[in-house]
């Protein structure tokens, strides 16, 4: 007898050990399980993070179509036409590069021809006349840097007082330098045989990856030739070679296709031309391989359970010098009334316990930040949210329904469980089945607080009823525990219990 008693108080300590301590869980994102939760991405890209997995990095400074642009070759998805839609293409002897400073594919030249282009009637190189203020940018790869390689040829000619003019606009290598030249392009510019030249000052290294861009200004007559936004060549197109002098504009002849890469071996990316009536700033012309903004990646909310406790984010990230990833939680019940700001985001810290974060919904959100000169990017390859899940509290061991007139009275034991906050009663008309609606105290099922016996009025005699009862959490009522036997009773004028 003893030994049976201590047995139950054994059973009896373990139960209320169980119900005293929450399941904690985690769900991973990314990794191995891959990144199939996301429901925003913003200035970011898939790319090959740790061990071996899919990351989340920062998406390349591609140039975009914007209202000034006259051309943007991009090179993605094995494309070679204008993305802007207004040059045709007449040839193409490109080909694809997955090996890409912007975006995912470059275009591979193999000194075979490149890409020639016709330009529609609203373009630079489209029709005849002025052209105003332009920018031509580019990245550009070679693999070789000598004497002949051209990157950018435009030949035609236009007449200036009854005589016809020949015009030349070219971009090419000359001993390991690179050298822009315009010849007869500004109307009524006279020197150096109507040439205006610029030159890189550094060497051109082979197998390296760099920005090149010349830009014009119709304000001022400046023309700036720039590698990695670094100044490498200047000149005022202008009648006394300084800003306060007469500007010489560009003028365009007859009609000519533009042809690109004819005699050069490399690779190169995002060809842009852009026109502008605004004067450019030099730091404009800068071109980072990331945006200085950085980019974000919010998940979907996540379902887990009811008032489940967020305890941290464990992220396996890559974060180079100056790189940042900073992150974000919110949580809460219905995510269909959320908006971007509502509820508040809250900035947690990789593996630092999180606080007063809970709900049935969690969400993530994740910022990525380059490092101050845009050529590092950070990414994250996995997170895992670890989070407290309430067991649900265990029901009655035991329960007895005794029918009257009208009514029946159940009376169970109280629930052992140290989370029980109170009691639900399911009742109906068939076993398993509870959906009474009888009872005075309301519909199935009815939440009797925390009492362990109750008499529910309005049965209706001779009708059998079939019962069970739920233990709900104290911390919230939403949280139910599974049902307990279930007992029956059939209300009648002389009550008879079963």
């Amino acid at each position: 007898m003893h030994s049976k008693r201590i047995l139950f108080l054994s059973i009896f300590c373990l139960l209320i050990a169980v119900s005293a301590f929450a399941d904690e869980k985690v769900i991973t994102l990314g990794g191995k399980s891959g990144w199939t939760k996301i429901q925003r991405m913003d200035g970011v890209t898939m790319g090959s993070g740790r061990y071996g997995y899919d990351c989340i990095q920062l998406d390349t400074n591609n140039r975009k179509v914007a209202d000034a642009t006259d051309l943007l070759l991009d090179f993605e998805d094995g494309a070679f036409g204008d993305v802007a839609g207004k040059y045709t293409v007449r040839s193409n002897s490109f080909q694809q590069s997955s090996s890409a400073k912007m975006g995912k594919g470059s275009a591979l030249s193999r000194g075979n021809g490149g890409i020639r282009l016709s330009g529609g009637r609203d373009t630079v190189f489209g029709k005849s006349g002025l052209v105003g203020s332009f920018m031509i940018e580019f990245w550009l790869n070679p693999s070789v840097a000598e004497n002949g390689e051209i990157v950018l040829s435009w030949r035609s000619s236009r007449t200036e007082n009854g005589w016809p003019l020949y015009q030349m606009i070219s971009a090419s290598f000359f001993n390991n330098h690179f050298r822009w030249e315009f010849t007869n392009v500004f109307s009524g510019y006279k020197d150096n045989g109507g040439q205006v030249s610029l030159s890189s000052y550094k060497t051109i290294v082979p197998n390296v990856w760099a920005h090149h861009s010349i830009s014009f200004d119709e304000d001022t007559g400046l023309m700036e030739y720039r590698i990695d936004g670094k100044l490498e060549d200047m000149k005022y197109v202008t009648s006394n070679g300084k800003e306060s002098g007469s500007i010489y504009s560009p003028y365009l002849g007859v009609v000519a296709d533009l042809e690109i890469c004819p005699s050069y071996t490399g690779r190169i990316d995002d060809f842009h031309i852009q026109r502008s009536t605004e004067s450019r700033s030099a730091s404009s012309l800068r071109y980072d391989s990331f945006k200085s903004t950085g980019g974000t990646f919010i998940t979907e909310p996540i379902l887990v359970s009811r008032c489940a406790i967020l305890n941290r984010v464990d992220a396996i990230t890559s974060e180079p010098a100056q790189t940042d990833v900073v992150m974000y939680v919110r949580s809460g019940d219905n995510y269909f009334s959320w908006t971007d700001t509502e509820p508040a985001w809250i900035p947690v810290d990789n593996h630092q316990r999180i606080e007063d974060v809970t709900g049935m919904y969690f969400q993530v959100k994740v910022d990525l930040y380059p490092d101050g000169g845009g050529s590092k990017t950070p990414s994250v390859t996995q997170l895992d949210l670890h989070f407290t899940e309430h067991l649900s509290p265990l029901p009655p061991f035991t329960l007895v329904a005794e029918a009257g007139n009208g009514q029946v009275t159940l009376t169970w034991s109280y629930s052992v469980d140290d989370d029980a906050g109170g009691y639900y009663i399911y009742y109906g008309e068939r076993p398993g089945e509870y959906l009474g609606c009888d009872a005075y105290k309301g519909d199935s099922p009815i939440n009797v607080g925390n009492v362990n016996r109750v008499t529910l009025d309005g049965l209706k005699n001779g009708k059998i009823y079939y019962f069970a009862v739920a233990t709900y959490s104290k911390l919230d009522d939403r949280i139910i525990g599974v049902l307990s036997k279930e007992v029956y009773a059939r209300p009648l004028r002389k009550g008879t219990a079963y």
